[in-house]
């Protein structure tokens, strides 16, 4: 299954120019069609979509949604979602696409999918509006487009905040059209599942008998966030919003009760410890204890 990590690529592979900025694109479908490729396989990208179908045949599968609404559509696309599509060339629309580093850029999204959970993993629910709403909606990808397309210097300063205009507006249709008890359920439930798996393979990864992939850091939340196939600001977000911890916390936060247990139950070296816990040197094991512990690692020992 094919990953792009960035929107060029991406674009690129299914036979539409390159983007104008990396980290932001907006399209019409108009001016894919006949360039895009009409069947699509399955393949995850590391970026977020937004898109309104106005017309056209064929559908698009996002994450576990085989169901795609005939009419005006609204959908989303997550990073590392798996998507496909399969379409007659006649859309009509549009698209953006934005990338975390286009949402690091602006103070508006600093809470990106806590105030628009729709976009969460594997939520990401397409849904159909009545056909009145569609002008409103238009209007603003019309107006994101005219900035892009744009030259001049502050443009996405108002970009950000036509983008901020969309979400809030998509958030409102969702509303209006999803159950918003339901769908507050699943994405609760989904995010109490995603710290589960994330908190096992915390413990799995730390087996003496573990499997790691030369090169492998499992100090990072990266490390975690690739075999759970989401992107670490995801799984950060979610296990801060649950635990109040970040998931690096989480992360230190074990690696420190193996090393106490070891340095107070047996004799085995501060080395041997150092790296039998993944740390790159003895130094490194003993800079991050006294950090997390208040003292050294020998000092604990004795004091045990």
């Amino acid at each position: 299954m094919e990953h792009f990590k960035s929107i060029t690529d991406y674009c690129k592979t299914i036979g539409i120019s390159a983007p104008l900025h990396p980290h932001f694109d907006i399209r019409s479908f108009e001016e894919n069609m006949g360039k895009v490729i009409p069947n699509m396989p399955p393949f995850r990208h590391e970026f977020f979509s937004i898109a309104i179908k106005a017309d056209g045949d064929g559908k698009a599968i996002t994450g576990h949604n085989t169901d795609f609404p005939d009419g005006v559509t609204i959908f989303f696309n997550s990073p590392f979602q798996i998507l496909s599509w399969d379409i007659v060339p006649n859309w009509t629309g549009f698209y953006i696409m934005l990338s975390q580093d286009f949402l690091a850029s602006s103070h508006y999204f600093d809470r990106f999918l806590e105030d628009f959970p729709f976009l969460k993993i594997d939520e990401s629910i397409p849904f159909e509006i009545p056909k009145e709403e569609l002008p409103a909606i238009l209007d603003i990808y019309r107006k994101i487009k005219q900035e892009y397309t744009g030259a001049e210097n502050d443009q996405f300063n108002f970009i950000q905040v036509y983008v901020l205009e969309l979400l809030h507006q998509v958030k409102r249709l969702f509303n209006k059209n999803i159950d918003v008890k339901t769908a507050d359920e699943q994405y609760r439930s989904a995010d109490l599942k995603l710290l589960s798996r994330f908190q096992k393979l915390i413990k799995i990864s730390f087996y003496p008998d573990a499997e790691i992939e030369a090169q492998a850091n499992i100090h990072s939340p990266t490390y975690y966030a690739g075999i759970l196939s989401v992107h670490p600001n995801h799984l950060n977000a979610i296990v801060k919003s649950i635990t109040g911890k970040t998931a690096l916390n989480h992360i230190h936060h074990h690696i420190l009760r193996l090393a106490k247990a070891e340095l107070a139950q047996t004799d085995v070296s501060v080395k041997e410890i150092a790296y039998g816990l993944h740390f790159d040197s003895p130094n490194n094991f003993s800079a991050f204890f006294k950090k997390n512990a208040g003292m050294t690692p020998l000092t604990y020992r004795k004091n045990s």
